[in-house]
């Protein structure tokens, strides 16, 4: 076997391969594409995963909201039905803590309504109203077709 291996080299003169040539300019320019690619690339998966849980995290957000008001309306009819028995030990009578009691609920109801029409006024402010209009208008003249669909709306 080392005849082979001696044979095959016994006519050809000693040969060793030449170094490589020094990186230049080029081969520099190449390793920083490629660098960069890898850098923006796992950048850009950082990126799409964390979408992916950010739009996932809107449905938690959602679910979470709806029990948290489920939650809230139960706790508001428990403390008002406290407060309707605590009027009715005062009063001594259930009619006058019912009474009372609407009362109270209509109060906080009028309170409500004059807040919303006092949210309605600033809306109609010149200042609002121009920059709602801007706003509705810029909604309106955007071209927007029904059959595309946006990057942000993709699973």
């Amino acid at each position: 076997m080392d005849q082979t291996q001696s044979g095959s080299n016994a006519g050809a003169p000693d040969e060793t391969p030449a170094p490589p040539p020094p990186p230049g300019l080029l081969d520099d320019l190449g390793r920083f594409g490629r660098a960069l690619h890898r850098l923006f690339g796992a950048q850009l998966r950082l990126l799409a995963a964390e979408l992916g849980l950010a739009r996932s995290a809107v449905h938690w957000l959602l679910a979470a909201a709806l029990v948290a008001t489920v939650s809230a309306v139960g706790l508001g009819l428990t403390l008002l039905g406290l407060a309707g028995w605590l009027l009715a030990q005062w009063f001594g009578s259930w009619s006058w803590a019912l009474a009372v009691l609407a009362l109270l609920e209509l109060g906080v109801l009028v309170g409500a309504i004059v807040l919303f029409r006092r949210c309605m006024h600033w809306m109609t402010l010149p200042a609002t109203r121009g920059e709602w209009n801007a706003m509705m208008r810029e909604v309106l003249h955007r071209p927007d077709s029904q059959g595309d669909s946006h990057p942000e709306d993709a699973p």
